[in-house]
C-alpha cells in the first residue's frame, strides 16, 4: 500500500509514517517547509516533497500511484493536496484512522499517555523502561528521542505506546487497553470552548480505557473514584522522592511511567523501574541541554512553564526564561485567566518574543507583547525582544555569567537556538 503523509514534517504526522515504512508500506509525504523532522524522513529513503500547491502530490501520483492520504487535523478544506485526493478517488482520513487501523493489522494493545502536560516525558520513560528490560514495544513519541526514533514498530511486539493527545479530540478516537493521565489542565479552547468539555473529553477517554493510572487530584476533578479498572496514585507518594531527576512533575511522571511499565511487564518489580529511571536519558525539547547554561523546552501553556523553572531551579538557582508565546487564540485564553501573573516566579530575567501564529482564529485580535507582559508580575524583570543576534548575545552573555538559559517555545524559537548553538537535534 502506497500512503502520502500531508504534513509530514509535523510531531503528530511524522511518526506515523516512521512507523508505515517499518511495516513495509511505500511512503511519501510534503510539508510547507523543510525541518527536522522532514530531513530525517528523507535520509530514510521517504520521497518527501517541499511544497503543497498541488504538484507536488501530483508528482508523486505519476510515478506510483496513491492509495490512502492521511493528514493532520490542521488541514483546511480547500487545502490544494487534499481537493487532489479527492478528485482522485484516494482513501482521505485523519492520523486516528490510520492507527487505529496499524493497530487491528499488527494486532497491537495500545498504551495511551493523554493530557495537557508530561505526555512525551511519560511516553518516552515508558519506551526507555521497556528497552532497558529488551521487551519489544512499538511505540510513537511526539518528540525527538536521543535513544531511538520518534517511532518504531517491531513486529514482535505486542504493545503500542501512543503519546495520544487531546487536540481536535484526538484521543476520543481509540480504545486503549491501558491509559494515562500525567496531568490535566484546560487547553485548546480552540477544540474545547469551556473546561466542563474539556473535562467532559477526559473522562470519556477513561470511560474508553480498559485499565486506567491516573492521580488522584485529577480522579477528584472527573469524579471517579478508585476501581478495578481506574487505579489512583498519590502525588504525595514517598516513592517520588527516591526517583533522582530533576523536578517535581518529572519524578511524578516517572512514577506513574513505571507503574505502566509494571503493567507491560508484570515479572518485574515496580522498585526496579524506578531504579532505572536514575538513568533516563530525557526527550528532545523537554528541558534539553544545547550548550553550557542553555537549555530548550516545549513548554508554553503557564503550568509547564512554572514545573519547568521549579526543574531548572533544582539545576542552577539563577534562571532567564527566553519565552515564545504560542497560538492568539491561546493568550486571550490564559490573559482571561491571568495565568501568566505567577507563572514565571523565582527568575532572574525574562525575555518575551513575539507570539507564534498557529491556527488562529480570524476573528480575534492579535494580542501585542504590551497586553501579554501586562499580564505577568510587575516585580519581574522583564524585555520584550525579537529572535535576532541582539538577543542571541544576551544568551552568551547570561551563559557565561553562570546563569542557566532556558528557551520556552512551541514555535520557531527551538529551531532558531539550535542554529546558534549549532548542535544538532
Amino acid at each position: 500500500m502506497h500512503i502520502y503523509f500531508s504534513g509530514i514534517g509535523g510531531v503528530g504526522i511524522g511518526p506515523l509514517a516512521m512507523l508505515a515504512q517499518d511495516a513495509d508500506y511505500t511512503v511519501s509525504g510534503s510539508d510547507m517547509h523543510e525541518s527536522d523532522m522532514t530531513k530525517t524522513m528523507t535520509s530514510r529513503g521517504i520521497d518527501v516533497k517541499i511544497g503543497q500547491d498541488g504538484s507536488q502530490i501530483a508528482d508523486v501520483q505519476t510515478k506510483k500511484p496513491i492509495e490512502w492520504f492521511v493528514h493532520s487535523a490542521a488541514l483546511p478544506q480547500d487545502h490544494p493536496e487534499l481537493v487532489f485526493a479527492q478528485e482522485h478517488g484516494i482513501k482521505i482520513s485523519k492520523r486516528d484512522e490510520f492507527l487505529n487501523h496499524f493497530l487491528a493489522e499488527k494486532e497491537l494493545q495500545l498504551v495511551a499517555v493523554s493530557g495537557t502536560h508530561g505526555k512525551t516525558t511519560t511516553t518516552s520513560m515508558i519506551v526507555w523502561l521497556c528497552q532497558q528490560l529488551n521487551v519489544p514495544v512499538s511505540y510513537s513519541v511526539g518528540a525527538p528521542l536521543s535513544f531511538g526514533p520518534s517511532a518504531r514498530y517491531m513486529p514482535s511486539s505486542k504493545y503500542f505506546i501512543y503519546e495520544c493527545d487531546e487536540f481536535d479530540k484526538n484521543f476520543l478516537s481509540f480504545k486503549p487497553s491501558i491509559s494515562a493521565i500525567p496531568s490535566m489542565d484546560y487547553d485548546h479552547p480552540d477544540t474545547y470552548p469551556t473546561q466542563a468539555l474539556y473535562n467532559q473529553a477526559f473522562a470519556q477517554f477513561l470511560a474508553q480505557s480498559e485499565v486506567v493510572f491516573l492521580w488522584s487530584k485529577i480522579a477528584a476533578t472527573l469524579n471517579v473514584g478508585s476501581s478495578e479498572k481506574i487505579h489512583l496514585l498519590d502525588e504525595n507518594d514517598s516513592a517520588i522522592g527516591d526517583i533522582k531527576l530533576n523536578g517535581l512533575h518529572v519524578r511524578r511522571n516517572a512514577l506513574l511511567a513505571a507503574h505502566i511499565a509494571h503493567t507491560i511487564n508484570p515479572g518485574t518489580e515496580l522498585e526496579t523501574f524506578t531504579g532505572l529511571l536514575k538513568a533516563f536519558p530525557g526527550s528532545g525539547r523537554r528541558f534539553e541541554k544545547l550548550a553550557d547554561n542553555i537549555y530548550t523546552d516545549y513548554a508554553h501553556h503557564p503550568v509547564e512553564i512554572a514545573a519547568t523553572i521549579e526543574m531548572a531551579r533544582e539545576v542552577n538557582q539563577k534562571v532567564v526564561v527566553v519565552y515564545q508565546p504560542h497560538q492568539n487564540v491561546r493568550q486571550h485564553e490564559i490573559v482571561r485567566e491571568h495565568a501568566y501573573k505567577s507563572c514565571f516566579n523565582g527568575i532572574k530575567q525574562l525575555y518575551w518574543l513575539p507570539t507564534y501564529l498557529s491556527r488562529e482564529d480570524p476573528t480575534l485580535d492579535i494580542l501585542s507583547p504590551t497586553e501579554l507582559l501586562n499580564s505577568v508580575s510587575p516585580d519581574l524583570q522583564t524585555e520584550y525582544t525579537q529572535m535576532n543576534d541582539a538577543l542571541w548575545q544576551k544568551i552568551k552573555n547570561h551563559a557565561e555569567q553562570g546563569d542557566l538559559v532556558v528557551a520556552m517555545s512551541a514555535g520557531d524559537l527551538d529551531g532558531w537556538l539550535r542554529k546558534k548553538t549549532v548542535l544538532p537535534r
